[in-house]
């Protein structure tokens, strides 16, 4: 396997713990509101700069050819195998 089939095999993971990261950001700002306007404030922005991320990230899929499935690797979601090396 390649250089270029390990990234196609990384930034899915890497798009779906980015995508989990900027919710639960958002889920502590709200939490955080009333209490700490600042800190819900830097946390909204540290979201927004995940989802800019995320547009980085499937753009670098979309030109590396798509989403491919590591040899051996289960992509049953909700519950699947995950073997990162």
């Amino acid at each position: 396997m390649n250089n270029l089939d390990k990234v196609r095999v990384l930034l899915p993971h890497w798009i779906e713990h980015n995508q989990g990261h900027g919710a639960e950001f958002l889920q502590w700002a709200e939490t955080l509101a009333a209490d700490a306007p600042e800190i819900t404030a830097l946390l909204r922005s540290a979201a927004d700069s995940l989802h800019a991320a995320e547009h980085a990230l499937q753009e670098a899929m979309q030109k590396a050819g798509g989403p491919l499935a590591a040899p051996g690797h289960c992509h049953a979601h909700g519950g699947g195998c995950h073997h990162h090396h």
